[in-house]
C-alpha cells in the first residue's frame, strides 16, 4: 500500500472532505496538522503555496478537488462509470461556486457588515443552492446524490451541508427534509461515525 500523508491546518475546512474519503475508504494515512512556524517552513515546498497537500510515497499532490478525486478512485468512491464520475464533478463544482461567494464574508472584520453579507448570501446564494441540491437528492431517489452507493460527492456534501446546517444558516436549513435525512444517513455510516467520534474537535 502507498504511504499517504495529508498536510492541512488544524481545522476541518478543505481538509475534511479528504479525511472523510480516507475514513470511508478504510485507508491509513498520516493526518499532519500544521500551525504557525511549521506552516511557514513548509509553505515554500508546496506546489501552490497553500494547503491541503497530499504526499503519496513522497510525491506531492495539491488542490483539494484533485486530491479527493485521486483518493476516490483508489477507494471505489468515484462512481461506477464515467457518467457517474462526471455527475460527481458536476455536484462538486456547484459546491465550489457556492464557496466562492463566501470570500467577502470570511474576510470582513466588521461584525455589522459581516452580518449583512451573510444575510444577503443566505437569500441570494445559499437558499437557491439548498433548493437545487434538495431536488438533486430527491430525483436520484437512493438517499445518495449519485448512483446507488456512497461516493466522494456525498462525503464532500456531507461536510459542506453540515457547515451550513450547524453553523451558517441552521434555521433555513430545517425545512430541507431530504438534505437533513442525508446528513443523518452519511453520518450514520459506520466508518464515518467512527471518524466523527475520534476526530479532533475544532471550531470550523
Amino acid at each position: 500500500m502507498p504511504q499517504y500523508k495529508l498536510t492541512y491546518f488544524n481545522i476541518m475546512g478543505r481538509g475534511e472532505p479528504i479525511r472523510l474519503i480516507f475514513a470511508q475508504g478504510g485507508i491509513d494515512y498520516e493526518d499532519n496538522r500544521v500551525t504557525g512556524d511549521a506552516w511557514t517552513a513548509f509553505k515554500p515546498s508546496t506546489p501552490f503555496g497553500q494547503l491541503p497537500v497530499l504526499e503519496v510515497d513522497g510525491k506531492m499532490l495539491a488542490q483539494s478537488g484533485a486530491i479527493c478525486t485521486y483518493l476516490a478512485k483508489q477507494s471505489g468512491l468515484n462512481g461506477k462509470d464515467d457518467w457517474e464520475a462526471a455527475k460527481i464533478q458536476e455536484l462538486n463544482g456547484g459546491v465550489e461556486d457556492l464557496l466562492a461567494g463566501f470570500r467577502p464574508w470570511f474576510t470582513e472584520k466588521d461584525e455589522t457588515k459581516k452580518k449583512e453579507i451573510l444575510e444577503n448570501l443566505t437569500n441570494e446564494k445559499i437558499i437557491p443552492f439548498l433548493d437545487r441540491y434538495e431536488k438533486f437528492l430527491a430525483d436520484n431517489g437512493t438517499g445518495f446524490f449519485v448512483g446507488n452507493d456512497v461516493t466522494q460527492a456525498d462525503l464532500n456534501l456531507f461536510h459542506w451541508l453540515g457547515f451550513l446546517a450547524h453553523g451558517i444558516c441552521p434555521e433555513p436549513f430545517k425545512k430541507y427534509a431530504e438534505l437533513n435525512k442525508f446528513l443523518a444517513k452519511i453520518g450514520g455510516l459506520p466508518k464515518i461515525a467512527a471518524w466523527l467520534e475520534k476526530r479532533p474537535k475544532t471550531d470550523m
